[in-house]
């Protein structure tokens, strides 16, 4: 497992935290050969942001403050909006999110404990209105930064994307 391996090694001590260039080497390192685009900007149009602003919005997040978690949250949610992968976006996309609040909020997410459907429903509100996955990511930030901690989170995150 690369998350795994990302984790336990000191290979995640080399992940630029809150750029995109950060994300590309989380995506590169989950997906690395599973898709041939591993660690590469999308290109085309999808329904998310248009591949031809792509470049200026995620030059635009990576100035945004992350000083709170109000903060840290508006980044990922916008980030997320990007949708900057063809495949792999939300996993990779959650374990920057605690890259970025580890480093400045000494906090991660305990993802084990978010409802899947309250969260999708959270994400899918959050360009609109950011107050559900603010509140489910506040009550549920932990200083457990054990090996063990981190890959159930992967675990779960890996949830999330299944049809369940």
């Amino acid at each position: 497992m690369n998350a795994k391996k990302l984790f336990s090694s000191s290979d995640i001590n080399h992940i630029e935290i809150g750029t995109t260039r950060g994300l590309q080497q989380i995506h590169k390192y989950l997906f690395d050969g599973l898709y041939d685009l591993a660690g590469t900007i999308r290109k085309g149009n999808f329904r998310f942001g248009n591949s031809l602003y792509l470049e200026e919005m995620l030059q635009k997040i990576e100035t945004m403050s992350e000083t709170t978690l109000n903060e840290i949250i508006d980044k990922y949610v916008e980030m997320n909006i990007t949708h900057r992968f063809l495949e792999g976006n939300g996993r990779s996309a959650r374990i920057w999110l605690d890259l970025i609040l580890k480093k400045n909020l000494n906090k991660i997410v305990d993802w084990e404990h978010i409802d899947k459907n309250l969260y999708l429903q959270a994400m899918e509100r959050s360009p609109v209105n950011t107050l559900k996955i603010k509140t489910l990511i506040e009550n549920n930030l932990t200083d457990d930064f054990s090996l063990e901690n981190f890959l159930k989170g992967v675990e779960t995150s890996y949830y999330y994307e299944t049809n369940e």
